[in-house]
């Protein structure tokens, strides 16, 4: 079959492309990653039984820094400072705001066990924290403390990795860093000094965590820098998959899997021509409402299992989603549009590039 693109820049020069529906499956795969861990229950989850070095939720984690890191990218080279980081905050912020919020003055509210709840400093510390995105916070005084997990939401830690990110994108196009050569001898360097000379294993597992957002951050930048260069092919997909397959259960597999997961992305992002979802993006919301919802569902039928959790946190996450998506973000990202001036770089349609979403992963510590 051959593919209607010859390269990464012929695919995000289109309007139609497959980031909204990819985002929307990755959030909801956070959701049934974190079912395990949620209900206690043993693993490993599908995707692991594959790719054995990554679950679930963190597979889909890895997607989302990477395609991040493609968009925003994309972001910076379109607009001014100024809007660039206006956008990112109006794409971040309000949703964000609105879920804490709704944490601590409703579902705190409502579940608490602590006679001293609203008197609690961690109470407070988790409301301010959490929306200035100053240091995640996971824990509401006498909420959830009977079941295995306490966190009230336990993907919200990737949300300040994200914006430090953005910042740091900036700092990197402001200094002239962002062209050809200039990022490509700091991504290689970076990666390769990150695979080959860091020894995870004498590493909490936070920071990680963290090395993987951040290295798939780099290959999603590299991969815009350099879009003209990066052909889209089949066989190109195959080698990458068989590569990984060959490789898969050997010490350097992390390698072939970084490699596999960032092509496979991109190509899915571009070539098959799946439904399209233009106009609604409720993969944000679903990654917030989603380890809250997990945690209602498990303290609605305690001892119920991953599964039996997955199902019914989907719906409900998904119409909190719904409800962010059609009351909060969307207006957000209206006023956006507005305030917004003609794009600095005309050689990407404004409608080509999608916002990014943060991510969820797995342990809250």
């Amino acid at each position: 079959m051959p593919t209607p693109f010859r390269s990464l820049a012929d695919g995000a020069s289109q309007r139609d492309n497959n980031f909204n529906l990819m985002r929307l499956f990755a959030a909801w795969l956070v959701i049934y990653g974190h079912s395990y861990a949620v209900t206690a229950s043993p693993g490993p989850d599908l995707i692991q039984q594959v790719v054995q070095i990554r679950f679930a939720g963190a597979v889909a984690v890895d997607m989302f820094f990477l395609i991040s890191g493609f968009l925003i990218a994309a972001s910076f080279e379109r607009n001014r400072l100024r809007d660039y980081l206006a956008a990112r905050a109006l794409r971040i912020f309000p949703a964000l705001i609105v879920c804490v919020s709704l944490s601590v003055f409703v579902l705190g509210a409502l579940l608490t066990t602590s006679p001293d709840y609203w008197q609690s400093p961690q109470t407070w510390k988790y409301l301010l924290r959490n929306i200035t995105l100053d240091k995640a916070q996971y824990f509401l005084p006498g909420v959830f403390e009977d079941l295995p997990s306490k966190a009230i939401n336990g993907s919200i830690w990737s949300l300040p990795v994200e914006f430090r990110l953005y910042l740091l994108l900036a700092a990197l196009g402001m200094a002239r860093l962002l062209r050809g050569w200039r990022y490509n001898t700091l991504a290689v360097v970076g990666l390769v000094a990150g695979f080959m000379f860091i020894d995870v294993a004498a590493l909490a597992p936070w920071k990680v965590s963290n090395l993987w957002c951040q290295a798939f951050f780099a290959m999603g930048v590299f991969a815009w820098v350099n879009r003209a260069r990066i052909p889209l092919t089949w066989p190109l997909l195959v080698v990458a998959l068989g590569a990984a397959a060959v490789m898969r259960g050997t010490t350097y597999f992390y390698i072939a899997y970084f490699i596999a997961l960032s092509y496979t992305t991109f190509f899915v992002a571009y070539v098959p021509k799946l439904p399209r979802l233009r106009h609604h993006d409720i993969s944000y919301g679903l990654y917030l409402y989603g380890w809250p919802s997990q945690q209602l569902v498990l303290h609605v039928a305690p001892g119920s299992g991953p599964l039996f959790n997955t199902f019914w946190a989907t719906l409900l996450a998904g119409t909190l989603a719904a409800l962010s998506w059609r009351f909060v973000e969307r207006p957000a990202l209206r006023f956006k549009r507005r305030r917004a001036p003609a794009p600095v770089a005309p050689d990407v349609a404004p409608d080509v590039v999608p916002e990014s979403m943060p991510v969820a992963i797995r342990d809250p510590a």
